[in-house]
């Protein structure tokens, strides 16, 4: 008898892998500026057109009054689609004060810092192709291992520094390249280099002290000396430098501890420069000499941009800014070159390599000024301006000085300039202060913390999102990262507000 062998049942078929799924990401730094381009963009079709009256440049209270545009929809819509032309090298015609690339007038363009940042880019490269830059950030991060901490307080209050006595800003842009690869040396991440630099001149330059880019433009247009509340003004940078020190510290000792909590992504590059440079022996002489000329060349930039003769300090005042500055960068990096030996094919290839390296923070830097032209073109920066005038009259001394803090906020915003939002706000503002029954050094104060806090985050900043595009740094990390610190300085410089308010 014959039996067959049960039939197997076929198995079923095994399912197929199901693709991974898309994470959503955020947008790099040029989707957030095109957006915000475009959004504020939008925005001037609803918000009225109006300006005030104006005297040396400044507007002149109570002269507000609606115009009317004369330029039509295909106007409005070249003005988007110039606006990163105009934010390189736009002129301001004085006449109509429309913005737009040539013609006559007051140049408004960012290609000043553009080149700078260039130049900054030529002169870091040409220094890291000398082998010169990684040996001596290895030996300094090998003495420094056991004085981390305080290694961060000290860099973080030097900034600072810079930021209340010159409201040091685009000028940080320079120091990037040092100071990622040091913080990476000594077990940090991107985000401890970024923010000891961006939050040490930003909190500074929000307590301005002497500052005349904020203090003394709005003293001045207030109607008041620049040493009129400095008082108040001193307490609050102390203050505020000591909170973010201790912010940034016990961020920075957490990474030290567990790398895993560091908000940013290690990328390739970081284990590259962790590992790179030897500690063992002294410098060669060629090494040295080019480390010196780095250092003195950054300090030079220093001394150069700062107004002795407005602090009363006996140097001479040589009123650099960024054209003066890119040519220095330069030429530094051509006498890097040349010392280390490059040569003159290696030095040039050096410089070039190095302003394409940048060439992304500088694009960043013309997209952030585009969209201030868009609103001087449109006529709505005054409007806003005049709606916050009406916002604060007729209140008591502490909710006043509050206000006036608040109000500031979406100013400086629309004018991330500091100079340029003083001019603009303070004649305005300032004599408010006497109805209110407060001095009006308090109302400069108000102005310059504002601009100093959203000028933290905003995302209109040449400052902001060129040290995140050099730190390669995400825009959404550094939000997380600075948004319990905003809350705190906040709060803060609203209580400074209320005891100015009482004792002024």
């Amino acid at each position: 008898m014959t039996t067959t062998a049960p039939t197997r049942a076929p198995a079923d078929p095994e399912p197929e892998p199901r693709p991974p799924r898309r994470r959503l990401r955020f947008p790099s730094a040029y989707t957030v500026l095109a957006a915000v381009t475009v959004i504020v963009w939008g925005l001037t079709f609803v918000i009225p057109a109006g300006r005030y009256d104006t005297k040396d440049g400044a507007p002149v209270p109570g002269t507000y009054h609606s115009v009317e545009l004369s330029r039509g929809f295909g106007s409005r819509l070249k003005d988007l689609f110039l606006s990163p032309v105009n934010g390189l090298y736009g002129v301001t015609d004085g006449h109509s004060g429309l913005t737009a690339p040539g013609g006559n007038g007051q140049f408004f363009g960012a290609a000043g810092v553009f080149l700078f940042v260039l130049a900054v880019g030529a002169f870091i490269t040409v220094t890291l192709r000398t082998g010169a830059l990684t040996s001596g950030v290895a030996r300094l991060a090998a003495r420094l291992q056991r004085h981390r901490t305080v290694l961060l307080v000290v860099l973080l209050a030097l900034f600072s520094l810079g930021g209340t006595t010159y409201g040091m800003a685009e000028e940080t842009l320079g120091f990037y390249g040092l100071m990622i690869p040091l913080m990476l040396k000594l077990g940090y991440d991107r985000m401890v280099g970024a923010t000891v630099i961006m939050v040490g001149a930003g909190v500074g330059t929000l307590a301005s002290t002497v500052n005349p880019f904020a203090t003394g433009v709005a003293s001045d247009s207030a109607g008041i000396g620049t040493g009129d509340g400095i008082v108040l003004r001193l307490l609050m940078w102390a203050v505020l430098t000591a909170v973010a020190a201790v912010y940034l510290v016990r961020y920075a000792g957490r990474v030290l501890q567990d790398p895993s909590r560091s908000l940013v992504a290690a990328i390739p590059e970081d284990e590259e420069l962790r590992s790179a440079g030897g500690t063992e022996g002294p410098l060669p002489k060629r090494q040295r000499l080019v480390l010196t000329l780095f250092g003195a060349t950054f300090l030079f930039m220093i001394f150069a941009v700062i107004p002795w003769d407005g602090l009363h300090v006996p140097f001479p005042t040589l009123g650099w800014y960024f054209p003066e500055l890119a040519a220095l960068f330069i030429v530094a990096a051509v006498a890097v070159g040349l010392i280390a030996g490059l040569g003159e094919k290696g030095t040039a290839n050096a410089i070039v390599a190095g302003a394409g390296d940048f060439i992304g923070a500088a694009l960043i830097i013309m997209l952030a000024r585009g969209v201030t032209v868009i609103m001087n073109n449109a006529a709505v920066t005054d409007t806003i301006l005049n709606a916050l005038h009406g916002a604060v009259s007729g209140t008591s001394s502490g909710f006043f000085a509050v206000l006036m803090f608040l109000v500031n906020m979406p100013l400086a915003f629309l004018v991330p300039s500091s100079s340029g939002h003083a001019a603009l706000a303070m004649p305005i503002l300032a004599p408010l202060a006497d109805f209110a029954g407060v001095s009006r050094s308090l109302v400069v104060t108000a102005y310059q913390s504002a601009s100093g806090w959203v000028n933290l985050i905003t995302p209109t900043s040449a400052v902001v999102m060129g040290g995140l595009a050099l730190s390669k740094v995400r825009y959404d990390r550094y939000l997380r990262f600075v948004a319990p610190l905003m809350g705190i300085l906040l709060v803060a410089v609203t209580g400074f507000m209320v005891l100015g308010a009482v004792v002024m």
